[in-house]
């Protein structure tokens, strides 16, 4: 068996309307990763009325996309935007900074860059005011 050092791993728990999503991205994760990853968002929001989802997303280990995940990442935040609430990216790459600011454009929700894990969780799981 070959071990495949890229990709996502995924913790997704609901409660009622509420999903929390943690992602870890490791390597650099092309359009296959993107594959799994969105039939099982898809599958967490099917039946749910009003959907609200917070999400963190671990990028310590990740080294970017291909060309054709970051279309299928804008695609995902496209579809699913407005049901973002608050996502968290812990990372330790200026790059991630700067993906946290552009992918804000495409959910209706807070996004915000953390390089600590503890306070990415804190923020993501706030609740609203």
């Amino acid at each position: 068996m070959v071990f495949n050092k890229q990709g996502f791993s995924i913790d997704l728990k609901t409660n009622e309307n509420e999903i929390f999503i943690i992602l870890k991205a490791t390597g650099k994760l092309t359009h296959e990763d993107y594959l799994i990853l969105i039939p099982k968002i898809d599958a967490a929001l099917e039946g749910l009325q009003h959907p609200e989802i917070k999400a963190l997303l671990d990028t310590t280990d990740m080294e970017g996309w291909t060309l054709r995940a970051l279309c299928d990442d804008c695609k995902l935040g496209l579809r699913h935007g407005k049901k973002f609430s608050r996502v968290a990216i812990y990372g330790n790459k200026a790059l991630f900074k700067y993906a946290a600011k552009i992918g804000g454009l495409f959910i209706s929700g807070a996004m915000k860059y953390f390089e600590n894990y503890d306070e990415a969780l804190e923020w993501v799981l706030a609740p609203k005011i």
